[in-house]
């Protein structure tokens, strides 16, 4: 597959918000330093960084502007300075440069995904997937994958007893799935066949959820075509499936290790333990895909930002990636701590989601 440049949601603010020349490379630093180290710069370490000659005075006059800004801030008395939130929301869109994405990479990822799915279940695809990314970008990689919408090829029903039936559905694919319904009094072993031909002639090759909503928007017709007790069959049918069931979406994570290792403090320790009790809460998980379906690409979210993970105060780097109708069926991507390395995470998120979407598209 061809590497592209990942398609970002931010804004494009390359002047650097009105700062002049020197406030930018001061602010640059300070951010460069706190995403490798974690820690505050201070000023005198600052203008030996600087390539040209400042005064540490000059540089703490530069960085009192930048705090008024709401920038960067100071965790202690005598400390260094580091960014905000807004300072890293501000860095990523007026600043950050995406590096590529090398070779080695893109051909570890093929190798790895590509080989799951051909030779393993798309669970086992979507785990090393997960696996993958928290290698690469040594934090936490997660996949949000939703219950695959399949295509109806055939609808049965088979009278059980009086007020009973077996209502069987097979899909385009092979699989079949069987509910017991609840029919209405005096249904008819015929009218039974008139809803199931009904329903093969009208919802062949749709989804469940695509059915459903044909059949609501033809329900004058469908009182036409068929009796009403057949009329109610079919919407029984149709609504059978997926009541009492799980959505089945679901979360894999892989190197929450990864995260124990930035652990420098208490406090990050009470973070973290945020982090992991947000990651078990499955009614995150819809409101992670709506959070990738909402943007056309990859997604970033700094600490309070990504509402999911607000408690913790973690950063989110988030793609869709879509089945072969291009429907986004799930999400994948990199959770960690504000000082992610945003400019690798980012083309390694991107380029996985690719893979994936790649890999659906062919099933």
């Amino acid at each position: 597959m061809a590497p592209r440049r990942p398609v970002l949601n931010i804004a494009d603010d390359a002047s650097g918000g009105g700062l002049d020349g020197r406030s930018r490379e001061i602010f640059r630093l300070i951010v460069e330093s706190y995403l490798d180290t974690g820690e505050p710069l201070g000023s005198r370490n600052l203008a030996r960084m600087l390539p040209n000659a400042l005064s540490a005075a000059t540089v703490r006059n530069v960085m009192s502007d930048l705090e008024y800004l709401g920038l960067i801030y100071s965790p202690h008395t005598s400390a260094g300075r580091m960014p905000t939130e807004g300072g890293l929301r501000f860095f990523v869109d007026a600043f950050m440069e995406l590096g590529g994405l090398g070779e080695e990479d893109r051909q570890s990822i093929d190798r790895q995904v590509l080989d799951a799915g051909r030779n393993a279940t798309m669970d086992s695809m979507l785990t090393e997937a997960s696996q993958l990314l928290s290698g690469l970008t040594h934090g936490a990689g997660l996949v949000v994958a939703g219950k695959a919408e399949i295509a109806l090829k055939h609808v049965e029903f088979v009278m059980l007893e009086p007020g009973k039936a077996l209502a069987i559905l097979v899909a385009e694919g092979g699989e079949v799935e069987n509910r017991i319904v609840d029919l209405p009094a005096g249904v008819t072993p015929s009218q039974l066949t008139e809803a199931a031909n009904f329903l093969n002639h009208n919802v062949r090759g749709r989804t469940l959820a695509e059915a459903r909503e044909e059949m609501t928007l033809r329900l004058e017709e469908m009182r036409q075509e068929i009796d009403s007790l057949s009329a109610d069959l079919v919407r029984r049918g149709l609504a059978i499936w997926g009541e009492g069931q799980d959505d089945g979406t679901r979360l894999i994570v892989r190197g929450r290790s990864n995260l124990l290792g930035t652990l420098q403090d208490e406090h990050d320790l009470s973070i973290m333990r945020h982090l992991f009790d947000d990651l078990e809460r499955k009614e995150n998980l819809v409101q992670l895909l709506d959070l990738a379906e909402e943007g056309s690409g990859v997604r970033i979210f700094i600490g309070s930002e990504n509402r999911l993970f607000s408690l913790s105060g973690s950063s989110l780097v988030v793609a869709p990636y879509r089945d072969g109708a291009n429907r986004v069926v799930g999400a994948l991507g990199v959770i960690g701590p504000t000082r992610l390395n945003y400019r690798q995470v980012v083309p390694v998120v991107d380029y996985t989601a690719q893979v994936i979407s790649k890999m659906l598209s062919r099933s």
